[in-house]
């Protein structure tokens, strides 16, 4: 059996995300468009500490990437469309046609649970909504659903307008055609997508694009991994083609080694071992929590000895660590978490806490690459200035910490 070893797979891993590269290059037009169908797609996220989601990933693997540059995909250019993998997320245009499943899908799920999670009667207006639009053009949700109650229960509740908005949006007859702050602008999918990329795949098509996909940027998985990339496959589709791949010789069996030592089963492809990466970029990275390394926290835990959860729910004085921490990544491996906010009106990246990983020193040469990657994060959060709290570096049990 082929072993794969840590740092091997480790660097393979990181690698297929587009984090085994410098920094450097272009990051706007068909060339931010290229390093998204490279990741397969991009999670959005509203929260703003530092910057959204989205930004924050593509900035980790472009240093010249600016937030203004992906409006024009989204919106002019239709490079990419707004949906569903895991989350909402950004996706390459030249993969919707695997998206008619995946409303079909989503239609049969979302219609059990919705009408448990939502008020009675959004049913009832998706025919109004859609002649709405059909006659007016775009919408958000502050725009349809006049005299409805408008909740006060939280984020989930919504008026039954907005929720036929999104019902619609998940199974596929309307589009996001952009963003106004945040929030969704919705139209008729036939406006949006252009047509050269609209018409559905055939659903064989569509799980050998999804599990073949999955594969090349996880590097090695398990058929349930590969299932849980895209979202678009059944776990009994990813087995079907694991099985089938590893009957006609396109897929090995290996064992990889996490980062406990122990060895677990994935299958790869027939060169994996000439696919390792000699070598990483040593600069430090500050990661979003959604980025697609950390999308799979089972995975990162196995891989690089990283247990990492954001405590939104965990009572401050229960906390181990911030609530909403950034991974910090060196080379191939993760060395710590920060706690940091960017305040512009003040034009402040502050930091309250770093927190080494166990056995990560703060030597000279880490600290001084810590720094500056802290410099080149506040001038993209739009700040000209650092303010580190007092006490700010905080060894975790075990670590030597300091500037040893």
């Amino acid at each position: 059996m082929t072993v794969l070893g840590n740092t091997a797979a480790r660097r393979l891993f990181l690698s297929g995300h587009g984090l085994g590269e410098p920094l450097g290059g272009l990051a706007r037009g068909a060339d931010l468009a290229a390093l998204i169908a490279g990741l397969g797609f991009v999670q959005i996220d509203s929260i703003n500490i530092v910057e959204r989601a989205h930004h924050m990933i593509l900035f980790a693997r472009r240093q010249s990437y600016r937030p203004e540059y992906l409006r024009p995909l989204l919106e002019q250019d239709r490079a990419v469309f707004e949906h569903w993998t895991h989350d909402a997320s950004i996706i390459p245009v030249e993969h919707y046609g695997h998206w008619h499943h995946r409303f079909e899908r989503d239609a049969l799920r979302l219609r059990a649970n919705w009408r448990s999670w939502f008020r009675d009667s959004y049913e009832d207006k998706f025919e109004t909504i859609l002649r709405h639009v059909t006659d007016h053009g775009p919408v958000t949700s502050s725009d349809v659903g006049e005299g409805e109650e408008r909740g006060k229960g939280g984020w989930w509740d919504w008026h039954p307008s907005k929720t036929a908005l999104e019902w619609l949006w998940r199974t596929g007859a309307l589009a996001v055609t952009r963003r106004e702050g945040f929030q969704k602008v919705y139209d008729l999918t036939e406006r949006v997508i252009p047509a050269a990329h609209y018409g559905a795949s055939e659903v064989a098509v569509m799980v050998d694009w999804a599990c073949a996909g999955a594969l090349d940027r996880l590097g090695f998985a398990t058929s349930g991994e590969l299932a849980q990339f895209y979202r678009a496959v059944t776990p009994e589709e990813a087995r079907d083609w694991c099985k089938a791949g590893l009957q006609r010789g396109d897929l090995i069996e290996i064992d990889v080694e996490g980062a406990d030592g122990a060895l677990r089963r994935h299958v790869a492809r027939p060169g994996i071992l000439q696919a390792a990466v000699a070598d990483m970029p040593t600069r430090v990275r500050i990661l979003s929590p959604f980025d697609p390394v950390l999308r799979d926290r089972n995975r990162a835990e196995r891989l690089f000895g990283f247990h990492y959860r954001i405590e939104v729910f965990v009572p401050e004085a229960k906390r181990t660590f911030g609530y909403y921490v950034f991974p910090v990544l060196e080379g191939d491996r993760i060395i710590g978490r920060i706690d940091m906010k960017a305040h512009r009106d003040v034009g402040q990246l502050r930091v309250k806490a770093f927190w080494p990983e166990a056995g990560v020193a703060m030597g000279r040469g880490r600290l001084a690459r810590f720094e500056a990657e802290l410099g080149r994060m506040a001038g993209f959060a739009g700040c000209d200035r650092i303010v580190m709290a007092p006490g700010w570096l905080r060894p975790t049990e075990a670590s030597p910490g300091g500037n040893g």
